[in-house]
């Protein structure tokens, strides 16, 4: 892994500037970042800012890309799983950490969905607390919201809780 290459793009987004970092295995990085630096774009890195693009526009609710996160065999298990959770719909922590087999572990869950970093691909916005509130997004909770929202969630706002729903 040191001696490998890093391609790099940026895209404007709903909720900031987006770093894409790709090797040749797949994405490494989607995150928010506050300036451009200098880009060296392969075909993977263009692609994903196309599918972006469609997505933030509302006409994809899916991606097609290689992934190559680095992480734990625990996070990448976690990760495995937020992939899982379709367009629209949420799971809570505790229910993310049920399905990666460890039931009373939602803040290891939510400690692997915090070093997910590649956002929006592995949707970890779409985990919430367990009292449906908006907890926990290392870009922030307004930015959770708006991916949400531009999901056709509806939050309460006073709370920022999502209205009833039936969770997966």
């Amino acid at each position: 892994m040191e001696n490998e290459m890093i391609y790099k793009g940026y895209m404007d987004s709903p909720i900031g500037l987006l770093e894409i970092w790709a090797t040749q295995k797949g994405l490494r990085r989607v995150e928010r970042c506050e300036k451009r630096a200098e880009s060296n774009e392969n075909d993977l890195v263009h692609r994903c800012r196309e599918e972006l693009s469609e997505y933030f526009a509302g006409r994809r609710k899916s991606f097609d890309l290689p992934l190559d996160p680095v992480g734990t065999d625990y996070q990448k298990k976690v990760w495995k799983i937020l992939e899982t959770i379709p367009y629209g719909k949420t799971l809570t922590y505790g229910e993310v950490a049920a399905r990666a087999g460890n039931p009373k572990g939602s803040r290891a869950a939510g400690g692997a969905a915090h070093n997910n970093h590649i956002l929006i691909i592995i949707p970890c916005h779409r985990v919430i607390g367990k009292n449906r509130t908006l907890t926990g997004f290392g870009a922030g909770l307004d930015n959770k919201e708006i991916l949400l929202r531009l999901e056709g969630k509806k939050l309460a706002e006073s709370k920022k809780r999502l209205a009833t729903e039936k969770v997966l």
